[in-house]
């Protein structure tokens, strides 16, 4: 099965190193990519198996993972670390990903064209065997996962009230009320 998590052969290397220490904390490694630059950048986003990491799970990851890598030296060169949160348009990287967000609008891009395209953009529905199903213009039509090049959420106002009340310290009555230009009027 493909795994968006890692995409390339260092990338696949590294996470075979820093999942198994990212899991023992009790978190799952979302995603993770060595991005070249002036100074490369190991990037990992990790969240909690029910969602919800905070700047303290950030901080408590990079430490532990860091120790590892010093140990480990995978990289060549020096390179900068960033953990963090996946965010609300969050990348959808496991197949349970899929089912998760059932009912959320997702892009998502193929490897090869299939019927001609490659970027679909659609309501989730599920999956069904190793199929990620989306809703397109044309109907409900099923991709493998296998195909997946990329994939990611959608910021939309469903997706952002979700997530908000999903926060165990939100509390919606400690906001003011939005105006709108009607209101002004």
């Amino acid at each position: 099965m493909s795994d968006l998590i890692a995409k390339t052969a260092i990338d696949k290397r590294l996470a075979d190193i820093v999942q198994p220490v990212i899991e023992d904390l009790g978190f799952e490694l979302v995603r993770l990519r060595l991005m070249s630059g002036k100074t490369q950048t190991l990037q990992i986003m990790a969240d909690r198996p029910d969602g919800g990491i905070d700047v303290d799970d950030c901080a408590l990851i990079s430490t532990t993972v860091s120790a590892t890598l010093d140990v480990e030296d995978p990289v060549d060169g020096e390179y900068a670390l960033e953990v963090s949160s996946p965010g609300i348009d969050r990348p959808l990287t496991r197949l349970k990903d899929f089912d998760a967000f059932e009912g959320h609008e997702a892009k998502i891009e193929t490897t090869e064209l299939i019927d001609g395209q490659r970027r679909f953009k659609g309501a989730l529905r599920g999956t069904e065997g190793d199929e990620v199903l989306i809703e397109i213009p044309q109907g409900v039509i099923g991709l493998k996962f296998d195909w997946l090049d990329d994939a990611k959420l959608v910021l939309t106002d469903e997706l952002i009230a979700e997530m908000l009340k999903g926060r165990k310290d939100f509390d919606e009555n400690s906001f003011d009320e939005i105006e709108t230009e009607e209101d002004v009027q």
